[in-house]
């Protein structure tokens, strides 16, 4: 199936949900007002529980209470909330994808989010679009399964989603990969366009005249939370570092697996992620 064919399948590719896209408006403006926020989110109770939850649960690493949209936005601010309302309208957005472990893809996508957010803090870039980069940078596999789920197992069948090797060989089945679905998801979602960027060059951050530190981030992390995911060893870690990536990024071994989470993901995470 050619992309743009994969790309105008509804079901693939859902759209934004209105009250997301209202509060996404309000928070792109140069002075976002709170109140506004709020009172769309209140017409959706049901986003509202499941912020709420979200910004309680081990996430945020909160030592008080969030008890209203208005307590998140005056604690968290801005950048958080808008990392909320994202990752509950993507959970909520991808509900059953045949062929995908929902639980395993969010563990690895908030691994991922997480070191994407301490490593883009260490190089001196935007934490907040470097954690909704790496939340959303694999949302093109959950696409894909959807839109051609018959092609993605035959994928699926001969190379793991977590194997390094996966995106050669969708694009040696399909002339695409993941990461190219995930920046049209992006776009289509109105994400702002350094992320975009860093989806789409996210495997091939500083190939040719492509120069995207945000895709290099997003490329580290993800490495790193698929060698945990399939418990890598040292040995493991070494041999399949992206050393050409870490170089232009200023970094090494150490210094990645030094930015790895306090804690990985956890189940109740999960629970209130999923929930």
């Amino acid at each position: 199936m050619e992309l743009e064919e994969l790309l105008s399948k509804a079901k693939a590719l859902p759209s934004i949900p209105r009250v997301v896209s209202e509060v996404m408006t309000e928070l792109n403006r140069e002075d976002p007002d709170p109140r506004k926020i709020s009172e769309a989110v209140a017409t959706d109770p049901g986003l509202t529980a499941r912020m709420l939850k979200l910004a309680n649960s081990a996430f945020f690493g909160l030592t008080r209470k969030i008890d209203s949209v208005h307590d998140a936005i005056s604690i968290l601010g801005f950048n958080h909330v808008r990392t909320l309302v994202q990752a509950v309208a993507l959970s909520s957005s991808f509900k059953t994808v045949p062929g995908v472990n929902l639980e395993q893809f969010w563990r690895y996508s908030l691994n991922t989010a997480k070191i994407c957010r301490t490593l883009a803090r260490s190089l001196k870039m935007s934490d907040g679009a470097a954690f909704t980069a790496g939340l959303t940078h694999a949302v093109g596999d959950l696409v894909m399964h959807i839109g051609m789920p018959d092609v993605v197992a035959r994928i699926d069948w001969s190379v793991s989603p977590f194997d390094m090797k996966r995106a050669e060989a969708e694009k040696a089945a399909l002339g695409y990969t993941y990461a190219d679905v995930g920046a049209a998801f992006a776009a289509k979602w109105d994400f702002p366009e350094a992320i975009v960027a860093a989806l789409k060059h996210q495997l091939l951050p500083f190939e040719g005249d492509t120069y995207e530190p945000l895709a290099g981030v997003v490329h580290m992390a993800s490495w790193r939370a698929r060698a945990q995911e399939i418990n890598l060893d040292r040995d493991g870690l070494k041999a399949t570092f992206p050393d050409v990536v870490a170089i232009l990024l200023g970094l090494d071994l150490d210094m990645v697996l030094d930015k790895d989470p306090s804690e990985w993901t956890s189940a109740g995470e999960l629970s209130a992620f999923l929930a």
